[in-house]
């Protein structure tokens, strides 16, 4: 890159900025950070010997995930998990709204945001830039100070837990899918009578949730006729693979907040239990399902 005046720099910075955020956001799951660290990104190549940069998008993506990196490992220092973080990492004001930043997480999918805050740094950074943004791994090992082989084995260990499988013995997955994707379906449109063909007549619920909850009503058509008044929380809610099985997780803007299992039986759902206590949530094994 000869002659790199600011105005040109800032021409090509704009260029890759999309990508960038896109990376940022992957790897730290909150708007508001991905754009702090893709500024910072730029505050660092303004003060850069510009010209001596061979390729300028390559640099960039790896002082990104450099920053993102350092996040990363300082909430795990903390202990932190998405969880614990998620009302130290609101959207100061000022910034990206709730409704903008609910949009992005779902653009990007709301179950793998919530599986990505489950991986060690290391290998949440490895699978983001090599199976969603296809860098390659002696690119990601120099960020990681790790041989290529290591990257790669990272990659790998994180997309077996991204992408989980049944476990030995779990009912048929078809079934439960289409379950599961029906009756998520149902409640999004406001669709009683959907709601009420796919759950067992007994179907019942029970809750584990901080502070306890209030007792649900019993039965299919009588849960589902209370759902109805509180269906807006569909919108936050997508299939998953919990514990090998199907479930689903709430996750508004991707922070994990409930995960639901359900008991299968004769062809329909016979059972739901609610998830919300941090405990509980941190020791469900929480997967994608497979396309």
């Amino acid at each position: 890159m000869t002659g790199a005046p600011l105005d040109f720099l800032a021409q090509q910075f704009e260029e890759n900025r999309a990508r960038l955020r896109g990376v940022a956001y992957r790897l730290l799951g909150s708007g508001a950070e991905a754009d702090d660290a893709v500024q910072e990104a730029w505050l660092r190549l303004s003060r850069t010997d510009a010209p001596a940069i061979e390729n300028l998008s390559a640099w960039l993506t790896t002082v990104v995930s450099r920053l993102c990196l350092d996040q990363l490992r300082a909430r795990a220092s903390r202990r932190e998990t998405a969880l614990a973080g998620a009302a130290e990492r609101e959207t100061p004001a000022g910034r990206r709204d709730p409704e903008q930043e609910a949009a992005l997480a779902d653009a990007v999918g709301l179950a793998l945001m919530v599986v990505l805050d489950r991986l060690a740094p290391a290998e949440r950074l490895a699978f983001v830039l090599h199976d969603l943004f296809a860098v390659s791994f002696p690119d990601i090992a120099s960020i990681l100070s790790r041989s290529p082989e290591a990257a790669r084995q990272l990659a790998s260990r994180a997309r077996r837990r991204v992408r989980g499988g049944p476990l030995p013995g779990a009912a048929p997955m078809g079934g439960q899918r289409r379950l599961v994707e029906t009756f998520l379906a149902a409640l999004r449109a406001g669709d009683l009578e959907g709601v009420v063909a796919v759950l067992d007549p007994g179907f019942t619920v029970t809750a584990d949730l901080p502070g306890g909850a209030a007792a649900a009503p019993q039965g299919a058509r009588a849960w589902a006729a209370q759902a109805m008044t509180y269906r807006a929380g569909a919108r936050f809610t997508r299939p998953a693979l919990v514990n090998g099985e199907f479930g689903a997780v709430v996750a508004p803007r991707g922070k994990l907040t409930r995960v639901l299992r359900f008991t299968f039986a004769g062809g329909r759902i016979a059972a739901m239990e609610v998830i919300g206590t941090p405990e509980r949530l941190q020791r469900l094994d929480i997967a994608l399902p497979t396309p």
